[in-house]
């Protein structure tokens, strides 16, 4: 189980010098229009993924202007290295951080998270086991005994990976997770270092088209389509000293979520200016799903999971993770 360092003079460092202040000018007016908002500013460590596009779609649609806010967009390599700037108020959310980290430091009380809005979910293709394109692995038995390579172990995907196998008849126990970051699978399957790539986009789309690989196996397909995978976060101590504040950013980030999911374009022309895709993989990548409201009961069932899967020690409430502003 990964445990998390602390990194505030890294975090300092790229606030002062790399973060990108954002203003979500024009759009439509809300009904508040900023009017009673305890701060108008918000800082959002965002990662450079798919599974923030309804966060840029949201700022280029210029919907949280539209809710009286600017938000500062602060690049961060791993979601997990701004948690100690989370801790001490330099950002107020992360987005597209990985769910099962964020529970576990919740279950270990190193951190009060509070989930503001969902992120990504799993969706067909969106994760898949690829394979060289000269690999004698061709069915999913053939992954037995091999050497499968994730981006973080014991985390969201051998969760979900865990759950595809036994729906395809291979016994998880008989697979070698190894830790390889999702930029340096690609090598260390051509070297025969690994031998699958437990991948999301977009870098499985590179793969197959740089390097011919194969999808020996859908990882976002059945049991665990819909599956929350990654969200964005909080802590109970902001939601509680800015409520209005939260409230203002969960309704435009929404509507951005919206957006992202019933119309592709509006994903495909945010990709190339923060998550260094080219237009034309955009076009073809497979999207994850964009939830447009939290629902407890689909994140009850991750949490559930993750429990029987022995990542959580107790049963935990999504309800009591959830950030709901009054009224809602």
């Amino acid at each position: 189980m990964r445990r998390f360092g602390s990194r505030p003079a890294l975090l300092t460092s790229l606030l002062l010098t790399a973060a990108l202040a954002v203003g979500c000018g024009g759009g439509s007016k809300s009904s508040s229009s900023g009017s009673g908002l305890e701060k108008k500013t918000v800082t959002v460590a965002a990662l450079p993924v798919v599974d923030s596009a309804g966060l840029h779609v949201a700022v280029k649609q210029k919907l949280f202007q539209a809710e009286g806010l600017n938000v500062k967009l602060v690049p961060v390599a791993k979601s997990t290295d701004a948690v100690p700037a989370l801790k001490n108020g330099q950002v107020d959310v992360i987005a597209g951080g990985n769910y099962v980290s964020f529970i576990e430091m919740y279950a270990t009380h190193a951190m009060n998270i509070r989930i503001v809005s969902d992120a990504a979910d799993s969706a067909p293709r969106f994760m898949a086991a690829m394979v060289a394109k000269d690999s004698p692995i061709k069915q999913p038995k053939d992954l037995e005994g091999k050497k499968i390579a994730v981006h973080i172990p014991n985390n969201i995907q051998s969760l979900t990976f865990n759950e595809v196998l036994k729906a395809n008849n291979v016994d998880p126990s008989k697979v070698h997770y190894v830790q390889v970051l999702f930029p340096q699978m690609g090598a260390a399957l051509q070297k025969h270092q690994i031998d699958v790539a437990l991948t999301a986009e977009p870098f499985g789309t590179d793969m197959q088209r740089k390097l011919g690989a194969r999808m020996v196996l859908d990882a976002g397909g059945a049991p665990v389509t819909d599956l929350p995978v990654s969200g964005y976060f909080s802590t109970q101590d902001w939601v509680t000293k800015y409520p209005k504040t939260a409230a203002a950013f969960q309704r435009a980030l929404e509507k951005g979520q919206q957006l992202a999911s019933s119309d592709r374009k509006q994903v495909e022309s945010v990709l190339p200016g923060y998550a260094h895709v080219d237009a034309q993989t955009a076009s073809v990548l497979s999207l994850p799903g964009y939830a447009s409201d939290i629902n407890p009961a689909r994140i009850q069932r991750l949490l559930d999971l993750m429990q029987t899967n022995g990542l959580l020690k107790s049963k935990i409430d999504a309800k009591s993770l959830i950030f709901s502003p009054s009224g809602k």
